[in-house]
């Protein structure tokens, strides 16, 4: 499955695409969460939230693929990918040949929706907190600070690095903990596959997490 492909879908994966519909008028409404009116760096970052909630809430009702189809065009929206994945290529990014830097676009894309639909698969009764005020961390790029809130659990703090451009503000980085860098795990694990085996081994190498996130879904 590609990010824009279509496949062959049965009753759950009909679910999930009507969960997409939810998920596409959800986001937007006033109120929605504290400061996340249109145009504000918070606004991405509640639509994303909303998202994962309606996917762990499908929870087994819907397929790996139904899940995948619903979150694809959020997460291709709230985060600016082709930035993502540049920072975790790091310098040799580029003078990466244009088909390459393509195929890797696709790999990475495919294996940034898979993570989110393997990591946010259940409910029980967790809820997004998105804090009012935002942290600037330097050259116009600011921290979203969220909240996953659990039942009989500590919270999960997650923060997200806003930057603006063309398409509004979009995430380039995540901070578990508010400080583990997402970025900077991925260009620790892709320079080992580079280094191995350059841009076929590391397309390879998503696959196979993709793979592994999905239980065979897509090698």
């Amino acid at each position: 499955m590609t990010a824009h492909s279509v496949v062959a879908l049965g009753r759950r994966d009909v679910l999930g695409l009507a969960m997409a519909a939810t998920i596409a008028a959800v986001p937007w409404r006033p109120g929605m969460a504290d400061q996340a009116e249109n145009g504000s760096p918070q606004a991405p970052i509640a639509r994303l939230d909303a998202a994962l909630l309606a996917a762990m809430k499908a929870g087994g009702s819907a397929t790996f693929n139904g899940r995948y189809l619903a979150l694809d065009p959020v997460i291709g929206q709230v985060f600016n990918l082709d930035e993502v994945l540049a920072a975790s290529i790091g310098l040799s990014w580029p003078s990466l040949p244009a088909a390459q830097k393509s195929q890797l676009e696709t790999a990475f894309r495919r294996y940034t929706v898979s993570s989110y639909v393997a990591n946010f698969d259940s409910y029980n009764g967790q809820r997004f907190e998105i804090l009012p005020t935002t942290r600037a961390v330097g050259y116009g790029e600011v921290v979203v600070q969220t909240l996953l809130l659990r039942q009989d659990d500590s919270p999960v703090k997650l923060d997200y690095v806003m930057r603006q451009g063309p398409n509004g503000w979009q995430a380039v980085d995540v901070l578990t903990d508010g400080s583990i860098s997402r970025v900077a795990v991925q260009r620790s694990d892709f320079r080992q596959l580079l280094v191995t085996g350059g841009v076929p081994a590391l397309a390879a190498g998503l696959g196979r997490k993709v793979a592994n996130l999905s239980g065979g879904m897509e090698g």
